[in-house]
């Protein structure tokens, strides 16, 4: 039986990176609540995030699917930065991050429940922003683009370019760390088209 792949999100960076590795799947957007429990971890909440998801679109998915899904939060100093509920919050943590470094981290889970298997990682990488003026920083705001996103940015905004340097894994940053969904998902029995990816 040959075994399909499930994205368990609506993100496009998601689906575009599985896409760049030449993988074919199915999308199925997991109604998950992203709130942060009360004195929750960083590590804590994306891990159980993403296997929320993954149990959430598995459940639709059938035996003969595997599925991928992942969350990412950004951490400054340890305080979450979730995606902005409005412009004024996407604002100010926009603000808070100028100039400084912070900690995105991706949980990703793969669920084969044919198999009954659940595997799961986090990455994390260092970022540095650079010192963006305010006329640029209400420019990005403005233009809508921080809204859906962690930390109310994106690494690849060619207009913003927000990152001056990222210690670890730039894929992490975008959402979904290449390296780590590639072994799970190659420990779940998927065979893997072993392109390299183009970025």
């Amino acid at each position: 039986m040959a075994l399909k792949l499930v994205l368990a999100s609506s993100s496009p960076r998601r689906a575009e990176l599985l896409s760049r590795l030449g993988l074919s799947f199915n999308v199925l957007k997991a109604e998950v609540d992203e709130t942060a429990l009360e004195g929750e971890a960083p590590v804590e909440m994306v891990t159980r995030l993403s296997r929320a998801k993954a149990e959430a679109a598995a459940s639709l998915a059938g035996e003969d699917a595997i599925v991928l899904a992942a969350d990412t939060v950004v951490a400054l100093e340890g305080r979450i930065l979730g995606k902005p509920r409005t412009p004024a919050e996407a604002r100010r943590m926009l603000r808070e991050l100028r100039g400084r470094y912070h900690t995105v981290f991706t949980g990703v889970t793969v669920l084969a429940p044919g198999a009954g298997l659940t595997l799961e990682a986090v990455e994390r990488s260092e970022v540095l922003m650079r010192r963006y003026s305010d006329a640029e920083l209400e420019g990005f705001v403005a233009s809508g683009r921080a809204m859906d996103k962690a930390g109310a940015y994106a690494v690849q905004d060619d207009e913003f370019r927000p990152v001056e340097r990222i210690e670890g894994c730039y894929t992490n940053v975008m959402g979904l760390p290449v390296c780590v969904a590639t072994r799970l998902l190659a420990q779940a029995g998927l065979e893997l088209p072993g392109e390299p990816l183009a970025l």
